[in-house]
């Protein structure tokens, strides 16, 4: 049987605290389908590319935590609204993932980030 939508938002929920959250390569990497394409212009496509881009938090953002405030899915595509926080103290970025899997696994990515202001035009919040 295919996988469920729930089965498909618990492996990008899984994607997320493994991949982003703990920067474990290798659990992550197991998500992943055999090819990757990525569309965020700063990430390489391919497993390699998502191994780079691990490398660069763990480096540059070693606190980072993205805290996923929602996630949808539909067929194929799995999206999640995340409130991601590089240095904690900092405002953070909200974002929003898009995902495409096949067959259980992640194998295409896009995503907008818009970093949160100091002041806002209303009380609604990003979140």
């Amino acid at each position: 049987m295919p996988p469920s939508l729930e089965d498909n938002k618990a492996t990008v929920l899984d994607f997320y605290e493994v991949g982003l959250n703990q920067r474990d390569f290798e659990a992550a990497s197991k998500l992943i389908g055999p090819r990757y394409v990525q569309h965020n212009p700063l990430i390489a496509d391919g497993i390699e590319g998502f191994r780079d881009f691990l490398g660069y938090l763990a480096t540059e953002f070693p606190q980072l935590r993205a805290e996923v405030k929602s996630v949808f899915a539909d067929g194929d595509y799995v999206i999640g609204h995340v409130h991601g926080i590089r240095v904690p103290g900092q405002r953070g970025t909200a974002i929003v993932d898009i995902f495409r899997l096949e067959d259980g696994k992640i194998v295409e990515h896009w995503d907008v980030m818009q970093p949160i202001p100091e002041d806002a035009a209303n009380q609604n919040g990003m979140f």
